[in-house]
């Protein structure tokens, strides 16, 4: 797997998706980000979705195999938030608490979980409650 490429793919999702939330529905533009963002999402699921869902399956079976694993573009933000640069200069991300897919996780009962995929470099991060975050997987 060319793990460049994947970030690569999944950051330009994520500036997007950063876009399109800016917008509200009756700008000029909305429509044409929003259909590029789908094109951008069709081609990732073409050329990444094997290996995300096989990451996704993993991940699913350590932390919650009571959950179904979806398509991995559920997984994605709606919103990603600027954390500060890495050391090539590129933007690193992060998400907000109540990004991703809900999941129940067995070592956190009753507790709100989601699973969110997150650019830069490419991993899934669980987010338990609004102040655990913990990664369970990354790229490469």
């Amino acid at each position: 797997m060319d793990i460049k490429s994947l970030n690569k793919a999944l950051l330009e999702i994520a500036e997007k998706k950063n876009r399109l939330s800016e917008l509200n529905y009756n700008d000029s533009t909305y429509d044409e980000i929003e259909e590029e963002l789908h094109d951008l999402e069709d081609d990732f699921g073409e050329k990444f979705g094997d290996y995300v869902e096989d990451a996704l399956h993993y991940v699913h079976d350590e932390y919650c195999p009571d959950n179904d694993v979806l398509l991995p573009i559920a997984y994605l933000a709606n919103k990603y938030i600027e954390k500060g640069k890495l050391a090539d200069g590129s933007v690193e991300y992060d998400v907000e608490p109540n990004e991703g897919v809900i999941v129940d996780v067995d070592d956190y009962p009753g507790k709100e979980s989601r699973l969110v995929l997150v650019p830069n470099p490419t991993r899934l991060i669980l987010q338990v409650g609004r102040n655990q975050k913990e990664e369970v997987w990354h790229a490469g």
